[in-house]
């Protein structure tokens, strides 16, 4: 019983601290955003309207941007190898979900599947999640080992619509592809078809590209940081989008 409760104030722990941090996420993109809908400046028009006093350039005219939704994009790897971190993952992408009016999430193990419409807005239940998506998505073809490679290469081919020059990909995992192929090229395709791609992983920097790990691979391509608690998780909003 005593263990029990302990996960439940563990849980409760972490739901209090990880909802705030999708908070600040959301937030600091949404600064990026009324930055972009603020414009840049129209010489043409500025240099036109400047005749009136003089040549001097009093007000300067903006070009006005159309503002974007932020649009973020979910990798999750829900595999055996980082199970104990699935309640972290689970309260996090829920937390992201509410937040964001435009998200979307995706698991895989060896083979990715869109797990959106399997979030509950509002809901703070990582259990009945990762049960949700166990039972529903699509996830492994032959094996219940993560494949990255594989994974990866079916989402950048099967979900190409997902992403686009606003998006921004938060790729949840600990790059361990169980040797196989980590598939470069994927991500080398998803950086450039992206604003920016972002990783967390939940295992110690100590123990990147060790055994089956490709984390140095990936990290060579994106911006991997270490991830396992709410502290590294606010260090790592603050570091990966400053205002």
């Amino acid at each position: 019983v005593d263990f029990l409760l302990a996960g439940k104030d563990r849980l409760g722990e972490m739901r209090r601290t990880v909802q705030p941090l999708a908070r600040k996420l959301a937030t600091r993109l949404a600064a990026r955003r009324r930055r972009a809908a603020r414009g840049t400046v129209d010489l043409r028009r500025t240099l036109r309207g400047s005749l009136s006093t003089g040549g001097v350039p009093v007000k300067p005219v903006l070009r006005r941007r159309r503002p974007a939704r932020p649009e973020l994009v979910l990798l999750c790897d829900v595999s055996g190898s980082v199970a104990g971190f699935s309640d972290f993952t689970m309260l996090l992408v829920q937390a992201l979900h509410d937040q964001f009016s435009k998200v979307r999430v995706f698991a895989f193990v060896n083979r990715v599947d869109e797990v959106t419409g399997l979030l509950v807005h509002g809901a703070a239940d990582p259990e009945g999640l990762n049960a949700r998506i166990r039972a529903e998505a699509r996830l492994t073809a032959w094996h219940d080992s993560s494949d990255y490679g594989a994974a990866l290469g079916e989402f950048t081919d099967r979900y190409a619509d997902a992403v686009g020059p606003r998006t921004t990909v938060f790729v949840l995992g600990d790059a361990r592809t169980n040797m196989a192929d980590p598939n470069l090229p994927a991500v080398r395709d998803l950086t450039r078809r992206t604003r920016r791609v972002h990783w967390l992983n939940p295992e110690p920097h100590t123990l990147w590209g060790t055994g089956d790990s490709a984390a140095p691979a990936y990290a060579e391509l994106v911006d991997m940081r270490e991830c396992r608690n709410v502290r590294q998780l606010d260090a790592a909003v603050g570091r990966l989008l400053p205002v």
